[in-house]
């Protein structure tokens, strides 16, 4: 035989609770689903946005990765400081490409520049235009090829290699001097890790 178990008695003075009628019944019922969607889709909207953000994210970093040539724009600030490559202000027609390998890291610049820009390229490179030789190409034909540069039409070819101990980057440098106001630069920078 089972023991009944007692049941709490109301505090005395209190009236007993009355049943809940169907409506209070229907809006906490309401409440509650409204709380469970709440806990449970808003942390699920969050994370659909987040994972098509992160996709969109890794197609552009692919797209950026995946370029074979010169791109037209500034190649970053880490990018110009790690591989010595002082882009003067003002500078347009600005491009680059970068290669890297277990051997070799490579950037390609291209800008055109005043001849104020030149010098202060020049000094900032640890460079100056007496080092410049004229018809000297000094960029191999290897990496002419990956950058798409011919240097075989008309123009002042000037050309210069900066040389520096690793694991400082070597620089190549080839100027077009046709336009003697806003000369061409083209630069080819190495480093070894």
């Amino acid at each position: 035989m089972t023991a009944a178990l007692p049941h709490q008695a109301a505090a005395p003075g209190e009236p007993p609770h009355p049943a809940e009628d169907h409506r209070h019944m229907v809006r906490r019922r309401a409440i509650t689903l409204l709380i469970i969607v709440l806990l449970i889709g808003v942390p699920a909207g969050y994370l659909l946005i987040s994972a098509e953000q992160s996709r969109d994210s890794g197609k552009a970093k692919q797209d950026k990765y995946s370029a074979t040539g010169l791109t037209p724009a500034w190649p970053s600030k880490v990018q110009r400081r790690l591989y010595q490559v002082p882009i003067p202000h003002p500078a347009d027609m600005v491009a680059y490409y970068e290669t890297n390998n277990w051997k070799t890291s490579r950037l390609y610049v291209q800008f055109r520049t005043t001849n104020a820009g030149l010098d202060a390229f020049l000094t900032g490179m640890g460079a100056r235009r007496a080092d410049l030789r004229r018809d000297h190409i000094s960029i191999n034909a290897r990496d002419r090829a990956i950058s798409g540069w011919s240097f075989t039409g008309p123009g002042q070819w000037w050309g210069l290699v900066h040389a520096q101990k690793n694991p400082a980057p070597t620089q190549d440098v080839i100027l077009n001097l046709a336009n003697p106001t806003y000369p061409m630069v083209y630069v080819v920078s190495r480093t070894v890790p």
